[in-house]
């Protein structure tokens, strides 16, 4: 077996990538701190084709060097806006038609091996800070919470981590 090299890759260019049909999923990020986490995020929306990603709260915007060390150039091809309050956003989203869910352990939680997108539907996934994860205000004013399953002995991921799950998960379960 050989690697491929990048030139193999058949990859979109930046003009063919703005064009291409999105998948119908946004993400939010609230008030994450790291910006290594948000360079991370916009790199796997990036891979996914991922529609927006609204970045909230405290959540820093490029450009900056910490963000491109991560995000290596996705931050020229993802759409993205800055949204102070997160609130304002999900209740803005959700009029739109948007299904909001946040992505955190909550009591009544779907588990994210057992969520099912419905078809035609855009999805807003809400990821939360580094230490609090999602606002309790985000997380009552969502429509759904999804929780990752976990059977270690910590009681999260890191958020870019995160992020690679429940978007891999869903975008393969809206293309089959």
């Amino acid at each position: 077996m050989r690697k491929l090299k990048n030139s193999e890759l058949d990859r979109l260019s930046v003009d063919a990538f703005k064009s291409s049909k999105k998948t119908p999923l946004i993400i939010i990020l609230d008030n994450i701190r790291s910006l290594n986490n948000i360079g991370s995020v916009f790199r796997t929306s990036d891979a996914f084709l991922i529609e927006k990603i609204y970045l909230c709260g405290i959540t820093a915007t490029p450009p900056h060097k910490d963000i491109h060390k991560t995000a290596l150039g996705s931050t020229d091809t993802v759409a993205w806006e800055y949204v102070e309050n997160t609130i304002d956003l999900v209740e803005k989203l959700k009029q739109k038609g948007v299904k909001v869910c946040a992505i955190e352990q909550a009591e009544n939680a779907t588990m994210l091996n057992e969520f099912t997108p419905e078809k035609d539907t855009t999805y807003a996934l809400v990821f939360g800070n580094e230490v609090k994860g999602v606002a309790q205000d985000v997380v009552s004013t969502s429509d759904m919470v999804i929780e990752i399953p976990q059977f270690g002995t910590k009681h999260s991921l890191n958020i870019s981590v995160s992020c690679g799950v429940v978007v891999w998960d869903i975008f393969s379960k809206m293309k089959t």
